[in-house]
């Protein structure tokens, strides 16, 4: 199941730029195959075009994105998190990622020997680290909880009225099938009703005809009486049956006008 097969993207899409342009932090949505389904917001060079510009920064990255929970330190030194998205029943269909920010004002030397590290621009990387926000751990934590419980929430809602329509339209279809099932079982139970009738005034000949052959035909009357048992027994069956089909198709036409 994936997001995208029961969600408004655009709005799902919508709600994260919003999000993004009231607290400035970066962030994008990542399916659970780790592609992303939504714009990359407030993306910062520094992590998009240095540090993951660089082979070794790129893998060490794309490790935080897969193992990140909460708000953590990246490998780079900011603070970044990952907050899983869920179905109502808590199966994770992906997860919301981002951060980019500084928790503190940055050790200057300190980002230069990681960029000698990963072979990057010294003077680059730093004038790029000069345009990361600084914000407090607490800010990032709150920043992150509340659009994770936001895109959560209306994920379960999407997912909830598309499970609900799922239903209703195999509901009507069981309804209709059902509907045309009765219809079939009325008229098959108005040909016994026809045979026991035919039957019955069969029973009845052969009863006269058996009176008439006098001693000789008195076995015959015994077999002809148990027909027209048999007979009586049909009507009284197909009868009850009718009955029950109709009470069975009041109760659907019910549900159907409900």
């Amino acid at each position: 199941m994936r997001i995208q097969d029961f969600c408004d993207m655009d709005k799902f899409n919508d709600i994260m730029v919003q999000w993004g342009k009231a607290t400035g932090l970066a962030t994008v949505a990542v399916g659970d195959d780790g592609k992303y389904i939504s714009d990359c917001i407030n993306f910062t060079d520094f992590c998009i075009k240095y540090t993951r510009g660089s082979e070794e920064g790129c893998r060490r990255c794309v490790k935080n994105d897969q193992e990140g929970k909460g708000v953590y330190a990246c490998h780079a030194g900011l603070m970044d998190f990952g907050i899983p998205l869920t179905l109502p029943d808590g199966t994770e269909v992906g997860s919301v990622i981002g951060g980019q920010v500084l928790p503190e004002h940055p050790d200057e030397e300190k980002f230069r020997e990681y960029a000698r590290e990963l072979g990057i621009d010294e003077d680059k990387y730093i004038a790029a680290l000069g345009k990361v926000s600084v914000k407090t751990r607490e800010e990032i934590e709150a920043s992150a909880n509340m659009l994770g419980d936001v895109l959560n929430m209306y994920i379960h809602s999407c997912y909830s009225e598309a499970t609900n329509g799922r239903l209703l339209e195999h509901m009507t279809s069981g309804i209709r099938d059902a509907a045309e099932q009765i219809e079939n079982i009325n008229k098959i139970n108005s040909k016994i009703a026809g045979f026991g009738g035919r039957q019955k005034i069969l029973a009845l000949n052969a009863s006269i005809e058996a009176a008439r052959a006098g001693e000789a035909g008195r076995g015959f009357a015994v077999v002809a009486q148990e027909v027209q048992n048999l007979a009586s027994d049909m009507s009284t069956s197909a009868a009850a049956i009718n009955a029950e089909l109709t009470r069975l198709t009041d109760t659907i036409e019910k549900i159907s006008q409900d």
